[in-house]
């Protein structure tokens, strides 16, 4: 038997075994330089390639296409000059003295309101149940107040009174109250706006020309 055993299983029907592929050799990676040792020759790039610009060429810098320019410094506050100053420290001393004047002034007038508040009602006071004035009154004395003619209705004897400096009359809350000559004093020294007609019985007779109860008043008259 001279056929090999592969000869035999061939004619058997035996097909031999297909041969595997042989792989391409992968070459081994080189080893990238450790930190602190020497670069290899064929890495070191030159040094225009790692800087930016090629050797020869003037460096310029990287924004705006000119030189680098050194950072200004801050230069310090310049004073101001003394007539600036003064004229502003005149200013605000004008100021400030506007100031305390209008403070002043509304001050001034507040208390100037509340003292009169008090005196009228303090007037009120000494007023109360002490008028004179008579329901049936049929005389109408003018008199000149407030820079318009007023009038007040007195009794003949009233009127009498009246214009010799006996009786008086007080502006009240809108109001004209005749009173006495001594009542008349004490409201004159709570509150002289409230005197509205004080006659001096030695004063002239053309100083007070509506004493006269013949006295006609002019029709165009705006009371």
């Amino acid at each position: 038997m001279t056929d090999s055993l592969r000869d035999q299983l061939l004619g058997l029907g035996f097909k031999p075994a297909p041969t595997p592929e042989r792989k391409p050799e992968r070459k081994p990676e080189r080893k990238t330089d450790k930190p602190g040792a020497p670069a290899s020759p064929g890495s070191r790039k030159p040094e225009h390639a790692r800087s930016g610009h090629a050797p020869g060429r003037p460096h310029q810098a990287k924004r705006g296409g000119g030189p680098a320019q050194p950072a200004r410094r801050a230069e310090p506050n310049k004073p101001r000059p003394r007539e600036d100053i003064d004229l502003a420290k005149a200013y605000a001393i004008r100021s400030q003295r506007e100031k305390d004047e209008r403070i002043a002034a509304e001050q001034a007038k507040q208390e100037e309101a509340r003292l009169r508040r008090e005196a009228r009602t303090k007037l009120a006071e000494l007023l109360k149940d002490k008028a004179l004035n008579a329901a049936d009154a049929e005389i109408a004395r003018h008199f000149p107040y407030g820079g318009k003619i007023k009038r007040v209705y007195v009794t003949p004897p009233q009127l009498k009174a009246l214009n010799a400096g006996e009786l008086g009359v007080l502006q009240m809350d809108g109001r004209y109250v005749l009173v006495s000559a001594e009542l008349m004093a004490q409201a004159e020294a709570i509150f002289p706006p409230a005197i509205a007609l004080k006659v001096d019985p030695n004063a002239p007779a053309q100083d007070d020309p509506y004493a006269d109860p013949q006295y006609q008043v002019p029709d165009d008259l705006v009371w």
